[in-house]
């Protein structure tokens, strides 16, 4: 009887024992133990996986390598021993066997889950934006690189990528805040320079003040004080460009854009000495460019100086004489002077020089020019203004014997050349 109370009371006492264990410390025992058992298994699983891992990515086994890498997060062999399994390492190479693959959603997942155990992790945020891009997600990619530049807020090139991020979306005043950025960080970023004034520009705001704070900050730099130069004569101050212009051309006297953004600069505040000077002295930096030649005519046009006019013109023909250009140009020249020349009625010298023009005119025509040209309208008219048979008919002898014709007033004494009637003019 006394052992059955003491059974009794054992028993009651273990019961009351087992009453006072707390369930969380129960349920840590239980962890511990399940803990201790993957653990185990971690040991024994994770070195192989990660080793069979690496060959496979080594042999760009992509389908084997993914499924592989798949195990080891599953397993979660990083958290068995970080130094031996990298998080970073594990989801980045598992990211990179779906890329290989063309799957960029499943890499996209993989990173975003690598991201929840390492969210300020610079190389899988920046291999997620990577998956955006390639599935068009923009937006995604733009919220990506906000979060990079943040993480490290003085990296260039992530700030650099946003920017063109903000600019191919036409997000044109967050560019320049970002491009606002950049500069302060780097002040001699001349790519970024030029990008902010763009930015400025397609906002719809005036990025004068961007083009001049960069010369004023580096005025021994031709580029930027030709690109000063260009904005100013946008904005009709071509006068001061002229002045940015000249010293520039101080700097460097070959610069052969410095010149011919001179000549454009004076013309247009009607210095045309100037304008020819400029164009004169590139001409002889680069003395075969027919366009230099014809516009020096142009200029000498405007400035009625038809002799060297007709000399440039001359000029551009010798540069290139399978190009209509030089002859259109000289039937311009002959044209116009005739236009400004002539009297009323027309002197044998005013229908002499408008043959002239018919003719360079022609010539051009043949050799495919399709610039101003006023060969159909002499053409209609020529009974009225070309030098003709009549004309020759009513010559003096001496001047038929010659069988040509030249201009002799002095308004024309410029003109060398002659008009050499065809065989059928007696």
């Amino acid at each position: 009887m006394k052992i059955t109370k003491k059974i009794i009371l054992i028993g009651i006492t273990g019961l009351m024992v087992n009453m006072c264990v707390p369930p969380e410390q129960s349920a840590q025992e239980d962890y511990a133990k399940e803990k201790a058992k993957l653990d185990s298994l971690r040991e024994l699983r994770c070195p192989r996986l990660m080793s069979s891992a690496a060959e496979y990515y080594r042999n760009e086994d992509w389908p084997k390598t993914a499924r592989i890498y798949g195990e080891i997060a599953d397993l979660g062999c990083d958290e068995w021993n970080s130094a031996y399994a990298p998080p970073e390492e594990i989801y980045q190479y598992y990211s990179i066997a779906f890329e290989q693959m063309g799957k960029f959603d499943s890499a996209e997942a993989v990173l975003l889950k690598g991201l929840r155990k390492l969210p300020e992790n610079i190389q899988l945020r920046t291999r997620l934006a990577y998956t955006y891009k390639k599935q068009g997600k923009y937006e995604k990619q733009i919220i990506e690189y906000e979060r990079l530049a943040d993480l490290d807020p003085i990296n260039i090139t992530f700030l650099d990528d946003l920017s063109k991020l903000y600019k191919d979306e036409e997000r044109y005043d967050d560019q320049i805040s970002i491009l606002t950025k950049i500069m302060e960080i780097d002040p001699n970023n001349e790519k970024s320079q030029s990008e902010l004034a763009l930015a400025y520009e397609s906002s719809g705001k005036d990025p004068l003040d961007i083009y001049q704070k960069r010369y004023e900050e580096n005025m021994d730099n031709i580029s930027y004080g030709l690109d000063f130069a260009d904005r100013l004569i946008e904005a009709d101050r071509a006068d001061e460009a002229t002045t940015i212009l000249k010293r520039a051309i101080r700097i460097d006297p070959s610069s052969k854009l410095g010149y011919r953004k001179l000549a454009d600069a004076t013309q247009k505040i009607d210095d045309l000495d100037g304008a020819t000077s400029a164009l004169e002295t590139l001409f002889n930096i680069d003395p075969r460019d027919q366009n230099v030649a014809i516009k020096l005519s142009d200029l000498y046009i405007d400035l009625a100086n038809y002799g060297k006019a007709l000399k440039w013109a001359e000029k551009a023909i010798d540069l290139n004489t399978t190009s209509g250009s030089g002859y259109g140009q000289k039937g311009k020249v002959y044209y116009l002077a005739w236009d400004d020349l002539r009297q009323n009625p027309f002197s044998n010298d005013d229908r002499i020089v408008a043959k002239l023009a018919f003719d360079a005119f022609s010539k051009a025509e043949e050799l495919g020019y399709r610039g101003f040209n006023k060969k159909p309208w002499l053409s209609k008219n020529a009974k009225e203004v070309l030098y003709g048979k009549a004309q020759w008919f009513m010559a003096d002898s001496k001047v038929k014997n010659r069988r040509k014709i030249s201009a002799q007033s002095k308004e024309y004494e410029w003109v060398i050349e002659s008009v050499i009637p065809p065989a059928s003019w007696k």
